[in-house]
């Protein structure tokens, strides 16, 4: 084996390397401080406005950054004047001391992006996959293209180094699947998945920490980590070759008790309409694919735009966000005719005008790789549903 493949599959990249850095500084208050530190960016903050802004005492923060700083978490960015005294230093967030890599599955790819600190995207590769090839076939796939980024980005030169930077490998995929212990479920037109442990599977393979989650929870996660939706509730609805939808309550991903809340396209409405992969009729999904495929994208929009305008008024949420690679072939018609069927609704309702808006996703096509790495990154900021 080459110390290239070593640096992700060997067993020295859990404990000592694979993020132990971040890991280690796991709390409430390092995440309040490293949240604060991200949001300034390359001006940076003070301690002083750090403790204001936590509620912490000054000597809890000065105990935090002296350790961050101690493990190149945080830098010196200058100094600013002061209005007694000496001018009080400045501190910023270094967004090359920690990675996660984000990976999406898809029916028929596998993306992944090697994200830092700052969610900026430092590497991304791209593939073709079968999903429904046997288990270790794709777990292959997955795990392949981990390495090739890790190895792309650190080289063999500064093997600890990069080891300590990376903090693990978030793994997103069409549901229904367990987040909690990473099991996939009846996976829509492929049941063979049904109990297969693909967290483990792949900590096993990669020997970093993997968390595994619904493509479009990740999506939602990553968009909400964005600022997406003010910290208020929205629905992400990703349309590629199938159809789902993250939802974000209060801030939160919503995930449900089982973890499988967001099954948005199995939801029937046309009874005894065409049969869908999951077993039912009339799904959302079967009919909005269905017109995508015999190229009726106005269909397909007014379709979603039903699905959508339910779950407006079932869950009263403030904003739609559509997304997916079928929505980036032609994201005006899925915006307008989904804006137009949620806009009725919401005015038979009582609602004003544009009450509950609906735009197209900002992060693209590499929005649920992006996410994929926030469920291994947000927690260390203080999200707790990553």
């Amino acid at each position: 084996m080459s110390e290239a493949e070593d640096l992700v599959t060997g067993g020295k990249v859990r404990g000592v390397g694979a993020g132990a850095n971040l890991l280690a500084l796991r709390s409430h208050n390092t995440a309040l401080v490293l949240d604060l530190l991200r949001r300034a960016g390359a001006a940076g903050i003070s301690r002083l406005e750090l403790a204001e802004r936590t509620g912490l005492t000054p000597q809890a923060v000065s105990k935090i950054t002296a350790r961050l700083r101690e493990r190149g978490l945080a830098a010196e960015a200058g100094r600013r004047a002061s209005t007694g005294g000496k001018p009080r230093t400045v501190l910023r967030l270094v967004p090359e001391a920690g990675h996660a890599v984000g990976v999406h599955v898809e029916r028929d790819e596998v993306r992944a992006v090697l994200v830092d600190l700052d969610g900026t995207v430092t590497g991304e590769r791209r593939e073709p996959l079968a999903l429904g090839a046997r288990a270790g076939a794709v777990v292959d796939a997955v795990a392949a293209q981990v390495e090739a980024l890790v190895t792309e980005a650190f080289g063999v030169r500064a093997r600890e180094a990069s080891a300590a930077s990376l903090v693990g490998a978030g793994v997103a995929l069409p549901g229904p699947l367990d987040h909690g212990s990473g099991v996939l479920r009846r996976v829509t037109g492929f049941p063979q998945w049904d109990g297969f442990p693909l967290r483990d599977a792949l900590e096993r393979r990669l020997h970093v920490p993997v968390v595994v989650d619904k493509d479009t929870n990740a999506a939602a996660l990553g968009l909400a980590v964005a600022g997406e939706g003010g910290g208020g509730s929205f629905a992400y609805l990703h349309l590629g070759t199938g159809l789902g939808a993250g939802l974000v309550i209060g801030g939160t991903v919503h995930r449900g008790v089982r973890t499988g809340a967001g099954e948005f396209g199995h939801q029937v409405i046309q009874l005894d309409g065409p049969r869908c992969e999951c077993g039912d009729r009339g799904c959302v999904e079967a009919l909005c694919l269905a017109a995508v495929a015999r190229g009726d994208v106005r269909e397909a929009a007014r379709v979603l735009g039903a699905g959508a305008a339910n779950l407006v008024g079932l869950l009263d949420i403030d904003l739609v966000l559509l997304g997916g690679r079928t929505v980036a072939e032609q994201p005006e018609v899925f915006v307008t005719g989904v804006g137009a069927v949620v806009a009725a609704r919401a005015g038979r309702g009582g609602l004003p005008e544009g009450a509950v808006p609906v735009r197209q996703a900002p992060a693209g096509a590499r929005g649920v790789a992006e996410g994929a790495a926030q469920l291994l990154l947000a927690p260390l900021f203080g999200r707790g549903d990553g």
